[in-house]
């Protein structure tokens, strides 16, 4: 009797790119879309359906995995780059030249058409640049533009954008970590990962002494540090769905207690491996036409408002589908025009560095 085949480590998984993690990324966007469609159809504090039955909106669900996956890729970066400027570099260009961009056409141009100012009162106010600078620089993000869609049911411009700072402080961590020399060897790394939980749960408890945005960072933090926990520890770690679906099980037992959100957390994250690494041929002509996930994220709320603007009040329902063809199509645009061209550029300038450092005489 021939003995059954092993499942594969995960780090055997990890290899190439056939997979379906573009994919999971732009359900999980689209999500994120539809999500927002409740409060900008009808309304700041309209509950959606799914948050009254789990407590987490579609949303709110769709970050915890853009969040874990991040978690697991962005180790993995670090751990394949090996210095801190192509890891500082690459990551740059995936975050700013899209987001710097959507701004911009948000600001200068959706912003002067719609504004209930005139357009030499509404570039200057100084309430635009405040726009442009901040949420470009992720300090201190603002929503709103002057005269912007103040007649609306929900009157904000940006939303989605406030998780893009607390990425980029998990990103920190990650580099920290990186340059401490602690991301490669794992007794060290089991000993950080022992004090962070340590924080995690002392850290509401110290009340004033941390600030609200750090509390936010917290929450985002726990699913992208068990992605990362998976990749530093991906050679122990197999993907099988009676995991999944024991990992659900128990998030759903221990819903009404302390451990629900890092149990959620957990299932979140191991579940979006597995189903990213669960191969179903057909699927993976996805990873074809790109990765549009980015672009939808920071296109979706302005434009689900600009057609609440346009066609004055809706179902949720006729938002995303009024909404969502308009957002594919900047988020194919961004990626193929912006993003792409920007990823491009960042590696062919890091492969000009290291040959220049190989062939440069020594002295």
């Amino acid at each position: 009797m021939k003995r059954r085949a092993k499942p594969p480590r995960l780090s055997a998984l990890a290899i190439g790119r056939d997979n379906h993690f573009n994919l999971i990324r732009f359900l999980a966007a689209v999500a994120v879309l539809v999500s927002h469609a409740w409060p900008l159809a009808l309304g700041r504090g309209t509950v959606e359906p799914l948050k009254t039955a789990l407590g987490y909106s579609l949303g709110e669900l769709a970050v915890f995995v853009f969040f874990g996956l991040s978690g697991f890729f962005i180790a993995g970066s670090y751990d394949r780059q090996g210095s801190a400027l192509s890891f500082v570099t690459a990551r740059a260009a995936r975050l700013l030249p899209g987001l710097a961009v959507s701004i911009l056409i948000v600001a200068l141009i959706m912003g002067p058409l719609v504004s209930r100012l005139d357009a030499g009162t509404y570039l200057s106010h100084p309430d635009m640049a405040r726009f442009i600078v901040q949420n470009i620089l992720l300090f201190k993000p603002q929503y709103t533009l002057p005269g912007v869609f103040t007649t609306n049911p929900y009157p904000t411009v940006e939303g989605s954008i406030w998780t893009l700072a607390h990425e980029v402080a998990c990103y920190a961590l990650i580099l920290f970590v990186g340059l401490v020399g602690a991301l490669s060897r794992r007794r060290v790394m089991a000993v950080l990962l022992a004090l962070y939980l340590i924080a995690w749960v002392v850290a509401p408890y110290l009340g004033d002494l941390i600030h609200p945005r750090l509390l936010q960072t917290r929450l985002l933090s726990l699913p992208f540090v068990f992605g990362a926990s998976c990749w530093i520890w991906r050679d122990y770690i197999t993907l099988r769905w009676p995991f999944v679906v024991g990992l659900i099980v128990l998030t759903w037992a221990v819903h009404a207690t302390v451990f629900a959100f890092p149990m959620l957390a957990l299932a979140v994250t191991y579940t979006s491996l597995w189903a990213g690494y669960c191969k179903l041929d057909p699927l993976l002509m996805f990873n074809r036409v790109g990765d549009y996930s980015y672009g939808i994220y920071i296109y979706a709320m302005p434009l689900q408002g600009l057609v609440v603007w346009v066609w004055g009040d809706m179902t949720p329902a006729l938002n995303i589908a009024l909404a969502l063809p308009l957002t594919l199509l900047c988020a194919v645009s961004s990626w193929h025009w912006i993003e792409r061209p920007a990823l491009t550029f960042a590696r062919e300038g890091q492969r000009g560095s290291l040959i220049t450092r190989r062939i440069a005489p020594r002295r």
